[in-house]
């Protein structure tokens, strides 16, 4: 019996499962509309989703996505020109399209000035806001 199951493990580790795209099919015409929010300061937590949103663009092919990652309360760090190591992984993102946006609210209650932020930052009333708006067009929020 022992026997079965090791080969059972070893067929097993050889099977691989390709995703399914749904209809349409990203393409260029109809990417996939993807947000990303960043609310923590973690350095950790923040890696995570620069890392995620990479790939995702990976999976799809960067001309397939169109993708927004919104930062607000804590997470504003990861677009302060100051966060050198995470403000080059942003600038790379968004050299693939990704758009970056800040909000305002968040800037206002931490006194965040424009000129702090990466260049080509998007800012925004209220991140929050931005986020239900975005989903309400059909955009896919991923939390990850």
């Amino acid at each position: 019996m022992k026997k079965y199951i090791m080969i059972f493990l070893i067929l097993a580790s050889f099977v691989r499962a390709d995703t399914v795209f749904a209809e349409p099919k990203p393409t260029i015409l109809e990417p996939r509309k993807i947000l990303f929010s960043i609310k923590s300061a973690d350095k950790e937590e923040i890696s995570h989703v620069l890392s995620a949103a990479n790939n995702v663009l990976k999976f799809y092919g960067p001309e397939n996505v169109k993708m927004r990652i919104v930062a607000y309360y804590h997470g504003i760090k990861v677009l302060l020109k100051s966060e050198v190591e995470t403000a080059k992984r942003v600038s790379a993102l968004m050299q693939l399209d990704v758009e970056f946006v800040a909000c305002g609210n968040t800037m206002r209650t931490k006194n965040i000035k424009e000129e702090a932020l990466i260049e080509d930052v998007e800012i925004v009333t209220a991140g929050i806001v931005e986020m239900t708006e975005r989903v309400k067009e059909g955009w896919i929020y991923i939390a990850p």
